[in-house]
């Protein structure tokens, strides 16, 4: 299972729409606060055996089994746990399990609806990575299936239940900025690693691979290694820049201005260096609108590193600028409307009895002070989602805050590649 998704996609929307529907949850432990949360993980590649490493330092969480379609990922994985998690190529396996809590989905895009309804159907509470969705049509019916289940699914956009965007939040909310009327937010790479040309392991092959199910309902195509460890390359298992960075940024916006989701998107872009065979852009500029009055440009560029601020805010107040780590508040100088461009024509003497009436004798005001806001440390994501199984408390980001970022990703690739401006309809999902 090739990095941090690598799974199947084989069965068509009605097979998983009565797998959904008909099979009775399996029996669930109830867990007072204190319980032991026993988790099983679905695709350990890249991001997946990082958020083993998550897991692993919460207190009272155990790792009890990992599936893969990669023999060495497999491997990792006991590696990783001094021999504790039991391995398994198939994912049915994990669900299965009787014993298990909740499952971690760390697989390829095109294999989180399948898996997401097949596990909150076994009675397992879900973390799904971003983003939730291949396609626009699949929120919906997981948002759906969330609220019949009764568990808790969270997305995991780690920034979202960060205490940095909680703090924007709050400045926002207080007046701090202002109106924001325009919100700007990048994302530069320009190396192998960060254009997702990953190493391939000297071992792969048909051998080490369950190539077969990793392909499930995509296109019929000859093993490659290339597809399986680099897929967000190609359209058939991934969004791209879009879902696989502009859902980081979409997440944190929808969280820091208190919104759900943007009416329309228009977007720009292209395949300038990496020609590898790839399908997806490597350079994608889109422009999102909110009804809630506020524009917010998104950029990502494979092809270049310069650095630049996450995201900044500009409101009609203030400016706050979004860093790792810290955030920075430039408030908007005062307008002294004392204007000696505008009144260059004027003849001399009505001229100098307007300056002088603005006071443009007396000393400029000192220009406004930058300051940084201290934000102290929090929890990490994975950390809610464990408190939510034990407390019984909301999701920190539930199916449709999922769908909303997701969503609003795949509009930017739509866009794209209609080359056109659309307009969404969140309620009702559709796309104009």
């Amino acid at each position: 299972m090739p990095t941090r998704r690598g799974f199947l996609h084989a069965a068509s929307a009605a097979t998983v729409y009565r797998l959904v529907e008909n099979s009775g949850p399996a029996a669930a432990r109830s867990l007072a606060p204190s319980d032991t949360v026993r988790i099983g993980h679905i695709g350990v590649g890249i991001r997946g055996s990082q958020l083993m490493d998550e897991f692993s330092r919460i207190p009272g969480v155990q790792q009890v089994v990992a599936a893969d379609l990669y023999d060495g990922y497999l491997q990792h994985a006991r590696e990783f746990s001094q021999g504790r998690i039991e391995t398994t190529k198939h994912y049915e396996d994990v669900l299965a399990r009787r014993d298990l809590d909740a499952v971690v989905i760390a697989t390829p895009d095109h294999w989180h609806r399948r898996m997401t309804l097949e596990a909150l159907s076994a009675g397992k509470h879900v973390y799904i990575e971003k983003p939730l969705t291949w396609n626009l049509k699949e929120g919906p019916e997981i948002i759906a299936a969330e609220k019949r289940s009764g568990k808790v699914l969270m997305v995991g956009s780690g920034g979202k239940t960060t205490t940095l965007v909680a703090k924007t939040r709050e400045l926002i909310a207080q007046g701090a900025l202002g109106p924001v009327r325009q919100i700007r937010m990048v994302n530069h790479r320009n190396s192998r690693e960060g254009a997702w040309v990953y190493p391939i392991p000297p071992d792969a092959s048909p051998r080490t691979i369950d190539w077969e199910r990793f392909l499930g309902s995509a296109p019929k195509r000859a093993f490659s290694p290339e597809v399986f460890f680099r897929w967000r390359c190609w359209w058939e298992y991934s969004g791209g820049v879009a879902t696989d960075l502009f859902v980081h940024l979409l997440t944190t916006l929808h969280e820091v201005m208190n919104v759900t989701a943007p009416s329309s998107v228009v977007s720009q872009g292209g395949l300038f260096h990496w020609k590898d065979g790839r399908t997806v852009p490597d350079i994608l500029e889109s422009v999102f609108e909110y009804k809630e009055g506020f524009f917010a440009q998104m950029s990502v560029n494979l092809c270049n590193s310069a650095r630049a601020p996450g995201m900044v805010i500009y409101g009609e107040k203030g400016t706050l600028v979004m860093e790792p780590g810290k955030l920075i508040v430039t408030p908007e100088p005062e307008d002294l409307d004392i204007q000696r461009y505008g009144s260059t024509a004027w003849p001399k003497a009505p001229r100098d009895e307007y300056l002088k009436s603005r006071g443009a004798d007396n000393p400029r005001p000192p220009a406004p002070e930058t300051k940084e806001v201290p934000v102290e440390s929090g929890p990490g994501h994975a950390e809610y989602f464990i408190q939510s199984i034990r407390e019984s408390k909301p999701s920190r980001e539930n199916a449709t805050e999922g769908h909303a970022a997701a969503g609003a990703a795949h509009l930017a690739n739509m866009a794209y590649r209609e080359g056109r401006k659309l307009r969404w309809d969140f309620a009702t999902n559709k796309v104009s």
